[in-house]
């Protein structure tokens, strides 16, 4: 009986009581993005650092030291410590125009590096396709490289993250590269991460390398896939593009921008949330057509830390914010994973990137005058013109090189001293010389074709004893007054042959400079790099020279 009543009681109060539920779920989660773009090989810091708005005074720049892979790793570990939803992405030009360290193994020591870090997604760039499709892939899959075979100091088993090529396409199979996109889930949320390179990439990259390859139209590409991703569950999109824009402002500002990235991201589907890009070796964070845009700069000067709040109920953006945090390679403690990985690799190139090839007495800055002639330029011409003059090696009359090709100044040290590793940071393609016979009017033609592009005209460095004038007030075809031009004093006569050098990647017509595809009696000489170490070891101590080989005769607007 008394059982029966004590069943009864209870019975009573769990009635009376109020029902248990479960525990609430959050109404968001939050998610940490760190992003990085053209790092470039620069697996030790540039000399260069960061230049950025003086805090203590804002009308002036002051210069921080700034990148390297070792400090970058310590500071990704101190930007993720305390987010539970983190992911480390790229926006391109990862390897490519690097320093001999990286170059000289074909960016194996980059792609573990970043693979070390955690790196996680990338897009392709342009320089992800200087050594050819077939080598990128190599770097995504591992294995010895063709023709040097294994140099490393241990296999190279390929990277870790997964390139993503939503633009590039193989015509011969219709597909892409790389996957287009790649889907990351966070909190029960899927993320869509979308990898691209700029459409121009085949006017930018040698033709050799662009054969079998169409780069398509980034917005359109972007917006085709927005319709598949929304079927998967997707709400939330995020676009690694490898195509940027022109800041003013500091670098987390942007007080106003222009450039190919403004467009493109008008042209996105509204369903496209967040935008990483780069390219342009800017840094900024900006707000385009009401989406958070951001570039990191160069050469892992920057990390960009963005955080975004996502709903669990739409799956999609509530909130996104950008910082890019300055890799302080002052202050930054190094990896000892990075500097291990450093040293194994600087232990095989050592004998050859300290080689002394001779000094410099002041920096010979690739920075461009109002005319689009630099010191560096000048030099590397010059050094050009001496390894193919004589009639064994060529027997050229001018060289020219194009101003891309120039990626670090020759700064000037506490001694003066220049080594090939040096050098080979200031040209690090390793582009082979090529002597070619081409006409006056030719040449005409090729000066001309340095404005393919108004907005970015590519001026051509040109050699000692060659001089003209130019005048972009004039119609396009018509910018180089053609009775200015000369070589040694004597006026350009348009139905004369001449020899000139230029690299391979122009002979074939690379930067649009198609012009010299004509050319005949093709002789092929040393490569760039070593072009100029020898004139260093002929000519050094080197200065700067006058910069009046080109003449501007209108004024910048």
């Amino acid at each position: 009986m008394k059982y029966s009543l004590a069943l009864a009681l209870a019975a009573l109060t769990l009635a009376a009581s109020p029902p248990l539920t479960a525990a609430a779920e959050p109404a968001t989660v939050d998610l940490r993005i760190l992003a990085i773009n053209d790092f470039h090989g620069y697996l030790r810091a540039p000399s260069g650092g960061i230049r950025i708005t003086d805090p203590e005074d804002k009308s002036k720049k002051i210069t921080v030291p700034a990148g390297g892979a070792e400090h970058m790793a310590t500071l990704v570990k101190q930007l993720r410590e305390g987010h539970k939803n983190t992911i480390f992405v790229a926006a391109g030009d990862l390897i490519g125009a690097s320093p001999l360290l990286s170059a000289m193994f074909h960016d194996e020591p980059t792609i573990e590096s970043l693979s070390m870090m955690g790196l996680a997604l990338a897009s392709v760039g342009n320089h992800e396709f200087d050594e050819g499709k077939d080598e990128l892939k190599r770097m995504q899959n591992g294995g010895c490289h063709p023709l040097d075979k294994c140099q490393g100091p241990h296999p190279f088993m390929g990277a870790k993250f997964h390139y993503l090529a939503a633009s590039t396409v193989e015509t011969a199979t219709g597909k892409t590269i790389f996957p287009p996109y790649e889907i990351r889930e966070f909190g029960g949320i899927p993320v869509a991460f979308i990898g691209l390179t700029l459409k121009g990439t085949s006017g930018i990259i040698s033709p050799a390398s662009a054969a079998g390859l169409e780069f398509r139209d980034e917005a359109e590409t972007v917006n085709a896939l927005v319709p598949e991703l929304k079927a998967r569950g997707v709400e939330t999109i995020v676009v690694l593009i490898h195509e940027g824009g022109y800041p003013t402002g500091d670098y987390n500002e942007c007080p106003a921008i222009s450039g190919a990235i403004v467009d493109i991201v008008k042209k996105f589907d509204r369903a496209v949330d967040l935008v990483i890009s780069g390219h342009t070796h800017q840094a900024y964070v900006c707000n385009i057509d009401g989406r958070l845009v951001t570039s990191a700069d160069k050469y892992g000067t920057l990390v960009t830390a963005i955080d975004v709040t996502l709903d669990t109920g739409t799956r999609d953006v509530v909130s996104a914010k950008a910082d890019n945090v300055i890799v302080r390679s002052n202050t930054l403690a190094n990896d000892p994973d990075q500097t291990a990985l450093i040293s194994a690799y600087d232990k095989l190139a050592a004998p050859i990137a300290n080689r002394r090839a001779g000094s410099v007495t002041a920096t010979l800055s690739r920075v461009p005058n109002e005319a689009g002639e630099s010191s560096l330029g000048d030099i590397v011409a010059d050094a050009q013109l001496a390894a193919t003059a004589s009639a064994a090696n060529g027997g050229a009359m001018a060289a020219f090189t194009n101003p891309g090709g120039l990626r670090a100044d020759l700064a000037v040290k506490q001694d003066g001293a220049v080594t090939y590793a040096d050098l080979f940071a200031s040209q690090p393609f390793r582009n082979q010389l090529v002597t070619l016979t081409i006409t006056g009017g030719q040449i005409k033609s090729m000066l001309e074709q340095q404005w393919l592009d108004p907005k970015r005209p590519r001026i051509l460095q040109v050699s000692k004893g060659f001089r003209y004038s130019w005048d972009d007030s004039k119609p396009f075809g018509e910018h180089v007054i053609a009775n200015s031009i000369s070589l040694n004093g004597d006026r350009l006569d348009p139905a004369r042959s001449y020899r000139i050098t230029v690299n391979n990647y122009l002979s074939t017509g690379g930067d649009g400079f198609t012009a010299l595809k004509q050319g005949t009696a093709p002789q092929f000489g040393v490569y760039d790099a070593d072009a100029l170490y020898a004139y260093f070891q002929a000519n050094s101590p080197i200065s700067p020279a006058a910069a009046d080989r080109i003449k501007r005769l209108t004024q910048a607007k």
